[in-house]
């Protein structure tokens, strides 16, 4: 049914925080260590070989000269089998020893952890030799050493990080194709990520020698960056051509062989949008006052900020001095991203915001980052500038949109120092970062179909058929980019969905519809899944039905992503065209979708603020974006025949491989998809619950909601859904980088109730791995609902996998009960609470 805004979202509140009853332990399966025979044999003559070093040169002199050495200053890839957590508790235990970062490669077989270990001594060298010898003599080590033991004897390999890991096959692959045709002396940037060192001064040290290599190679300084917060320091630099070949070769006299680098790249390149078919505007309506008190900020382009649509509608803080140079006819991204958080799709006319966007522009001419900064610290100074220090220019703003991504920076499993950075600054200001999952363009073959007419003559299953086998076939070459990897922020796939009037679809140019009939991810939306296996995308948001290209054929058609037109694509705000002022395009792709997404944020906000006043604006703003975040996600549901279609075609079968079925389906869905209006309000045969609070260290509280007498003694569908969302302080460098973790206990009245968990969802290894937990039960037989019934939901903190965290950390939680035609159901529900006359608020 569709959702009333006359019903609006109903408060609960927690009760007092408790100790958490101690589970039962789990039961972990240390992996089989190796014979010390074989490591004797594998890894004594490193060892041997260090200790003749040693003995014959005490200053290690040699050791710094020979770069396959396990010598000071260097970092070490230790390999191991199982876990690296005991093996970084114990690094303490070597005075001097920094645990650099830990990480844990994905595999579904045999995983294998690899710790970054910087030596920076001799003694600590000497004392690593000194273990490694006790324990292949005697098997045993020292009291406090027992870690070390575990390590050695499940070691796979040791060994030096070098120029091959520091510069990685695909940044490499995108270097070859920057300098082709280029001459040798001609400049070209590059990032230089450094071994962070948490002591400033050896930091500065490190930073100066890599300065002077830089110089060595021909090269010069544009920008450097140290944020301790998520330890990270990089440099920009730009360097000759022919130097970058030698990085290319991974020679260990270039910059690749330079010590306190860690990781040598391309400069980052922003994903661009397309706004095409440009049309006359339509007049905007008449609107009513606009609040500059701002709780969405954007960072994106220039926009127009003069555009009739948008002058009314923005605040923009020109931070970096980006506007005066960047062209008015070339302010697209911008100017799109601002009409579709404004007014939505304009093919489908919604009344605007009520609050002022505020815009911080972090992109210049032409929509691209600045050539001469490291675009992470240009995101870090924006948020900086917004909410912190003692004069914030935008301190209300808890949402902000990033519809931006490094194209050259796919997710492999590492987190980006973007990414990084978003997550701590979400932690740190308590803010909602909407991040866009990015988009694909490249062309892909589908087997399924050798030329273009058989393509375009096939119905439209067997094309959507053939779509998904095919993009399914790339989906290594389809991941998420940067920083869409965020664990506190939600990342916005691209959902095929737009409002285009039948007479402006039948004008759509000569280009493939892939899915005519399926309610699916766009060809181009960047797959899944997040960091550690989480979620990722979170959720679909509209972002045009997206054609297909035919670019070639033979044994199979090629096809593109096409751009989008007023017959496919979302209608904006565009730079003014000859003759056009004030002009509209269209636009789609994932950066729309995070556009909508943030839109429907700020919906959510208005419609709280309305029905609760200062109730609700009185809220910590930490508070108020978690519970934002959990309701942004909550309606989310896969669309089930695409689901079923995903299944049916990708598989695995046999018994016991739901959970990689529903890996396969969400690696295209995420959580889901809705309508917006969903989210914002409830509906006859629809309550949905809210509720805010905060949890220390092993705590728990419970949540009781309301159950309506019309709910029971009938057989028909119905359900009950929960989505709890928290940031989380995270751990740069460690595999416990979520800092904290907490959850949903399964809820005691599920059997009176008739519902069970809901086969259409992420089962709970996949959503337990995130900062969203959300679970759905559901059942079609007659609950035993009694006068004045409720249902309790415990909300429970985990112990923390890391170093405890002290602090109490928010978390908001979002409840619905459902049974689609018992029109009486919210009613019933909201007579149980106190009445509360609708009021408007604003800072």
């Amino acid at each position: 049914m569709a959702s009333d805004p006359t019903k609006p979202m109903l408060r609960l509140r927690p009760s007092a925080p408790v100790q958490r009853q101690p589970g039962r332990q789990a039961n972990i399966q240390r992996p089989e260590p190796f014979p010390r025979q074989r490591q004797d044999q594998e890894f004594n003559p490193k060892f041997t070989r260090l200790a003749q070093v040693l003995q014959r040169d005490p200053t290690g002199l040699s050791l710094r000269a020979d770069p396959t050495s396990l010598a000071p200053e260097r970092l070490l890839v230790f390999e191991v089998k199982g876990d690296v957590a005991n093996f970084a508790r114990a690094v303490n235990r070597v005075p001097g020893l920094e645990l650099i970062e830990e990480e844990e490669l994905p595999s579904d077989e045999d995983k294998a952890p690899f710790a970054y270990l910087l030596v920076p001594d001799l003694v600590a060298l000497r004392q690593i030799l000194s273990l490694w010898q006790t324990w292949l003599s005697t098997g045993a080590l020292p009291d406090g050493y027992a870690p070390w033991r575990d390590v050695f004897a499940c070691l796979r390999d040791l060994r030096v990080w070098g120029p091959a890991d520091r510069v990685q096959p695909l940044d490499a692959e995108i270097l070859q194709e920057e300098i082709e045709g280029r001459t040798d002396d001609e400049l070209v940037p590059l990032e230089l990520e450094l071994i962070y060192r948490a002591a400033a001064g050896v930091g500065a040290a490190a930073e100066t020698a890599v300065i002077h290599a830089i110089a060595q190679a021909g090269g010069s300084l544009i920008h450097r960056a140290r944020i301790d917060d998520i330890a990270y320091h990089a440099i920009l630099a730009q360097i000759p051509v022919a130097s970058i070949r030698m990085v290319i070769d991974r020679a260990p006299e270039s910059l690749a062989g330079v010590e306190p680098i860690m990781h040598i790249r391309p400069q980052s390149v922003v994903t661009g949008i397309e706004a095409n078919d440009s049309v006359e505007p339509s007049a905007p309506a008449a609107e009513p006052p606009v609040s500059t008190a701002s709780i969405l900020a954007l960072l994106d382009g220039v926009p127009v900020a003069g555009h009739p649509l948008l002058r009314r509608h923005l605040n923009v803080e020109d931070h970096f001095g980006l506007e005066p140079d960047a062209l008015v006819a070339q302010r697209v991204h911008g100017s799109a991203m601002a009409s579709l958080i404004v007014h939505g799709d304009r093919n489908r006319p919604e009344p605007p915001l009520p609050r002022q966007i505020h815009c911080i522009p972090v992109m210049g001419n032409n929509d691209r980052f600045p050539p001469d900064r490291l675009i992470v610290d240009l995101i870090y100074q924006a948020v900086l500038q917004m909410r912190g220090g003692e004069q914030p220019s935008a301190p209300w703003v808890i949402i902000v949109n990033i519809s931006l991504g490094n194209l050259r920076r796919p997710f492999h499993g590492q987190l980006s120092p973007w990414a990084r950075l978003l997550d701590r600054l979400a932690y740190r200001f308590g803010l909602l970062f909407l991040v866009s999952a990015g988009n694909v363009t490249g062309s892909f073959p589908v087997s399924a179909f050798n030329t273009r007419i058989a393509f375009e003559d096939a119905t439209p299953g067997a094309r959507a058929e053939g779509i998904i086998n095919a993009i399914a076939a790339v989906v290594a070459d389809r991941r998420l980019l940067s920083p869409s990897e965020t664990v506190n922020g939600l990342t916005i796939g691209g959902r095929n969905l737009d409002w285009v009037s039948q007479a402006d679809r039948a004008s759509a140019r000569v280009n493939v519809n892939p899915f005519t009939d399926l309610d699916t991810a766009n060809p181009s939306s960047a797959l899944g899944p997040g960091f550690v296996n989480s979620v990722k995308p979170d959720i679909l948001m509209p972002a045009a039905r997206e054609h297909l290209r035919v670019i070639g054929s033979g044994s199979s058609v090629i096809v593109s992503p096409a751009g989008a037109a007023r017959g496919a694509g979302l209608k904006v705000a565009a730079p003014p065209r000859p003759g056009i002022e004030g002009a509209e395009a269209f636009t789609n792709g994932t950066s729309a979708a995070t556009a909508l997404a943030s839109r429907t944020a700020h919906r959510i906000h208005d419609a709280l603020e309305a029905a609760y006043g200062q109730e609700f604006l009185q809220l910590s703003g930490t508070h108020r974006a978690v519970l934002l975040k959990a309701l942004l996600v909550h309606p989310a549901r896969w669309p089930q025949e695409a689901a079923a279609l995903v299944k049916r075609l990708l598989g695995p079968f046999g018994k016991g491989q739901a959970p990689r079925q529903k890996d396969n389906i969400r690696r295209f869905f995420g959580y889901g998809v809705y309508d917006a209006d969903d989210a914002v309000a409830c509906a006859a045969d629809r309550a949905t619950f809210w509720c805010v609070g905060d949890l220390g260290r092993e705590r728990v509280v419970d949540v009781v909601v309301p159950i309506p007498v019309a709910m029971g003694a009938q057989a028909r569908p119905h359900s009950i859904s929960a989505t709890l969302a928290w940031f989380t302080p995270v751990l740069p460098g460690r595999k416990s980088y979520r800092s904290v973790r907490m959850k949903i206990l399964e809820p005691d009245e599920l059997d009176r109730l008739a519902v069970a968990g809901h086969g259409g969802q992420p089962d709970l290894n996949q959503t337990n791995r995130g900062t969203v937990f959300t679970r759905q039960w559901s059942g079609d037989r007659a609950a035993v609902v009694t006068e004045g019934m409720t249902i309790t939901l415990k909300v429970q903190r985990d112990p923390d996998p890391a170093a405890p965290v002290d602090e109490v950390v928010p978390f908001g939680l979002a409840v619905s009960l459902e049974m689609p035609g018992e029109l009486r159901l919210y009613d019933q529900v909201r007579t149980r609470f106190q009445p509360r006359p609708p009021q408007r608020a604003m800072p």
